[in-house]
């Protein structure tokens, strides 16, 4: 995907190229007890983002996608989007207050087969499950949360992540 004209005369290198966030979603179980939720998500380029999930219900998940990112107000907020063989993922980053509002569309199969959406979708088997699981149900059949997370970490670089791979196919 090229370069989004939007972003030749942004604060993207700046402010978000190549950033690592790790961060914590204060969220609710089934029985709406409250847990954490912890994301990591490394903004690779302009093009993708690379992210494992390691608590919640995608916990075990690892994936990377094709994004678009739009700046709010630079130095200060952007917002990152992507589809998740299914879902529908929007962030917006607030560099200033180290916070994630997210809205995230879940579609059938993701949500409600949540533990056979895990794996790693560099392996053929993981992903074509996954991308069956987009395939459960309509678009009006999404789930929809909108959650807030804590950043606790903040830096530049892969950290233990994985390089990614620009071949590979995103959906």
């Amino acid at each position: 995907m090229p370069v989004l004209p939007s972003l030749q005369r942004s604060s993207f290198n700046k402010d978000l190229r190549n950033r690592h966030l790790i961060y914590d979603y204060a969220a609710q179980d089934a029985d709406r007890n409250q847990e954490k939720w912890r994301y990591e998500m490394w903004l690779y380029n302009e093009d993708r983002i690379n992210y494992p999930i390691h608590r919640g219900p995608m916990a075990g998940r690892v994936a990377f996608q094709s994004a678009t990112y739009q700046c709010i107000r630079p130095g200060e907020l952007w917002q990152c989007n992507w589809l998740e063989t299914g879902t529908i993922c929007s962030l917006v980053f607030d560099i200033a207050q180290k916070r994630t509002t997210t809205l995230i569309a879940f579609c059938n199969g993701d949500w409600e087969q949540n533990k056979a959406a895990h794996g790693d979708r560099r392996n053929q088997e993981d992903l074509a499950r996954m991308r069956a699981l987009g395939k459960i149900g309509t678009q009006v059949d999404r789930i929809l949360l909108s959650e807030q997370a804590e950043i606790l970490e903040d830096f530049h670089g892969p950290g233990n992540l994985k390089q990614i791979e620009m071949d590979l196919p995103t959906l």
